[in-house]
């Protein structure tokens, strides 16, 4: 079987078409590498670098994750933004975490956008990393509900854990709780430091509602 890898999209070729191809397979594999981009294939890879990301018995819902990376800008991000609330209100009424909190962590990662994915696998609205995801027992890191109920319990426990001081919260939810301990404080990165000032100035934004 030949493989084509072109913007991010992994093209399964045959002599034939590629549906035939994909309708033929029992499952299907979406990897994400290194530098960002994705590819999508009806067997395991296992290429240094090549990260799994979804495996699915159905190729219906894997093509939009293909080329997912990108981010919404403009009115399709407030398309997404509207169309998220509703959930973002209701969980944070159930984890008791702030409203303007949540929409600003979620402008920074991801832009609103739920197919979202960094070069260093962090995923979907809230940008979970897997372990992160793992820890929260979600089963689909492109799942809105999942994505967003997770992160907003790491942000509740990560509230608890620095009683309230946003600055730390946020650099630990950027940088690792253990960074965090290590410098006592917001670590000396430069991405973690533009990251809690970002969001801050988000959460003074939302606040306004």
């Amino acid at each position: 079987m030949k493989t084509l890898r072109k913007t991010g999209l992994l093209l399964l070729l045959t002599a034939g078409s590629v549906v035939p191809l994909l309708a033929q397979a029992a499952s299907y594999y979406l990897y994400q590498l290194p530098d960002g981009s994705r590819v999508m294939s009806d067997r395991p890879l296992y290429e240094k670098g090549h990260q799994l990301i979804r495996k699915s018995g159905q190729v219906n819902g894997m093509g939009h994750l293909v080329a997912g990376a990108y981010q919404h800008r403009g009115s399709t991000r407030l398309a997404q933004f509207k169309h998220f609330e509703p959930l973002i209100k209701e969980l944070s009424k159930q984890h008791r975490v702030d409203l303007a909190l949540i929409k600003a962590v979620i402008r920074t990662e991801s832009d609103f956008n739920p197919n979202a994915t960094s070069r260093k696998g962090a995923s979907g609205l809230m940008q979970l990393m897997p372990q992160t995801a793992a820890r929260y027992g979600v089963s689909d890191l492109y799942s809105p509900q999942q994505n967003l109920d997770a992160g907003i319990r790491y942000l509740r426990d990560l509230l608890n854990r620095y009683d309230n001081r946003l600055h730390l919260v946020l650099a630990a939810y950027n940088a690792g709780e253990s960074a965090v301990a290590k410098y006592r404080g917001v670590p000396p990165y430069r991405e973690t430091r533009r990251y809690v000032k970002k969001v801050m100035q988000y959460k003074t934004f939302y606040s306004r509602d």
